[in-house]
This record gives structure tokens, C-alpha cells and sequence, in this order.
């Protein structure tokens, strides 16, 4: 089960969720325990009923694999369960399923007209997910990676608006986060070429080639770092400064990523943009609430 949903990382999937949320707080004034403690499953249940999606779509490409490096990273006991037999699809369908009901309950509990933004929010993010999955396998231009990234950006707004509603604050929030998901998955398909490239997945190193992956990925992270500046007007001195640390931890991933071109490095700077992601996190979290 934490082989399918990740469950490791649950962490960087609630502070990310509750950073929006923590920023609504700010935005609109009070605190509530009670939609604290609701967001944060429904940020909780509602990624990891996404990754079980990802691997119950996938679950027949997923076969093909040749090669494990970006599987140990994710998967800490380093095989995927459905390849491998230790699970059924169909269990993996009724975790997914039990997953969203979960999810969905929790979302109409909360107040109205918020219930049905982040209800709407959600399910976006799950179609989108489906899209990715599908998309990628047949395509010459990277309309799925394109489209398909928005289903994490929304994530953090889902979590904005279980308080909050749509305005200027969470458009600067989803303009911030979109390139840096793009960037991230350009790192993360760097790592899996080999394996996309035997699953017959279009991704950006099998389209692009190394050179035009590793310009994607600089390119979105420069791209990044200019809507951060933007988001930062909304924000104070906390979240500048944790926002300037984050930079500097992105910069170093790519320059590693640029200077060896290697899969080692490619995991390095997952890590860091996993480290990056909860330095944002934390900071839009202070941030808002001291």
C-alpha cells in the first residue's frame, strides 16, 4: 500500500494543500480548527486517490518498465504493485474509489458555497490527471504535460478555496506554482527516458531529446521565478525570504541538472525541487498565519 500511494511523502502533499488554505485564512480573516482539520484530509485523501489513479491508468505501460531508478525514489520499497502482482487492479480501483468518496464527503461538509469550488476544483484535477495519462501516449506536441500539470497547480488552490474564494490572491498563486509543476516534470521524465521510451510515452526527453529537456526545464524554472516575484506582492517579509531560499535551492538543481546531464543527477534535483516545494510551503504558511 505506501508502494501505491506514496505515502512517505504524504507530508509535502498536506503543507502544499494547507498552504492555500493558510493563505485564505489571511486573506479573508479568522482562523477555523474545524476546516483546518477537514482540508487537511481532503488534501491528504484527495492526492493520494490521484497517484493511485495514475497507477491503476497506467498500470499496463507500467509493465514495460526497464529500469528502477525512479521507481526507488518514489517507492520505497522499490517496485510498482501492480506490475509486479502484489495488487490487483481491481483492488487498486476500489482504494481509488473508497479514496474519493472519502474525499468527496469531507468537501461537502465544508461551508457553501466553498464545498462546491473545491468540489468542482477537484474533480478538474482528476480529469485532468486522466487526460495526462492517456494523452501522452499519442502525441507529437506536449499538449498532455501541458494541459495534464494543471491538475497538481490546482491542488494548493483546492486547498485556498476551502476558505476563500476566486480572486485576484489564488490566480497569482496558480501563475506561481504552473511553471514550477512543468519544470518538475520535465526532471522527472528526465530520470524515466529509458522507460518511457519503452512504454511508447511521448514524454518531453522522448519528444525533445536531453538538450531540449534540460532547456525546458531551465526555461519554465526561469519562468517560475518571475511569477514568484509577482505572487510575492501579496505576500510579507516571511514569505519573501523563504521564497529567496527556495530560488537558491532550484538554481542549484538545475545547474547540476546543466553541468552533468546525468540520471543522478536528475534524482538530486528532484529532491531539491521537492525540498523547494516545501520551503514555498512553509513559508505561504508562516507567512499567513503569524
Amino acid at each position: 500500500m505506501i508502494d501505491l500511494t506514496r505515502a512517505h511523502f504524504f507530508l509535502v502533499w498536506i503543507l502544499l494543500f494547507y498552504s492555500g488554505l493558510a493563505l485564505a485564512f489571511a486573506n479573508y480573516g479568522g482562523f477555523s480548527r474545524e476546516i483546518t482539520f477537514k482540508a487537511i484530509l481532503i488534501g491528504l485523501f484527495g492526492f493520494e486517490g490521484g497517484l493511485v489513479l495514475n497507477d491503476y491508468v497506467d498500470r499496463k505501460r507500467d509493465s514495460l518498465d526497464i529500469e528502477d531508478s525512479l521507481t526507488g525514489y518514489w517507492r520505497p520499497f522499490k517496485s510498482r504493485p501492480l506490475p509486479s502482482g502484489r495488487i490487483s487492479p481491481s483492488f487498486t480501483l476500489a482504494v481509488f474509489l473508497l479514496l474519493s468518496a472519502l474525499t468527496g464527503f469531507l468537501m461537502f461538509t465544508l461551508p457553501y458555497p466553498n464545498s462546491l469550488y473545491v468540489f468542482f476544483t477537484m474533480l478538474s484535477s482528476c480529469i485532468l490527471e486522466y487526460f495526462y495519462q492517456v494523452k501522452r501516449k499519442n502525441q507529437g506536441f506536449p499538449f498532455a504535460q501541458i494541459a495534464g500539470r494543471l491538475d497538481f497547480t490546482l491542488f494548493p488552490a483546492a486547498g485556498y478555496l476551502c476558505y476563500g474564494k476566486p480572486d485576484y490572491s489564488l490566480l497569482l498563486y496558480l501563475l506561481f506554482f504552473y511553471p514550477w509543476t512543468l519544470s518538475h516534470l520535465a526532471v522527472n521524465d528526465f530520470i524515466d527516458t529509458e522507460n518511457d521510451r519503452a512504454r511508447g510515452i511521448k514524454s518531453i526527453p522522448v519528444l525533445y531529446g536531453m538538450q531540449g529537456t534540460l532547456l525546458w526545464i531551465s526555461g519554465f524554472t526561469l519562468l517560475h521565478y518571475f511569477t514568484a516575484l509577482l505572487f510575492l506582492t501579496e505576500l510579507g517579509n516571511i514569505a519573501f525570504y523563504g521564497f529567496l531560499l527556495g530560488f537558491l535551492v532550484l538554481g542549484f538543481a538545475n545547474y547540476k541538472l546543466l553541468k552533468e546531464k546525468s540520471q543522478k543527477a536528475g534524482l538530486f534535483a528532484l529532491l531539491l525541487f521537492h525540498v523547494a516545494l516545501v520551503i514555498y510551503s512553509c513559508s505561504i504558511i508562516l507567512d499567513s498565519l503569524l
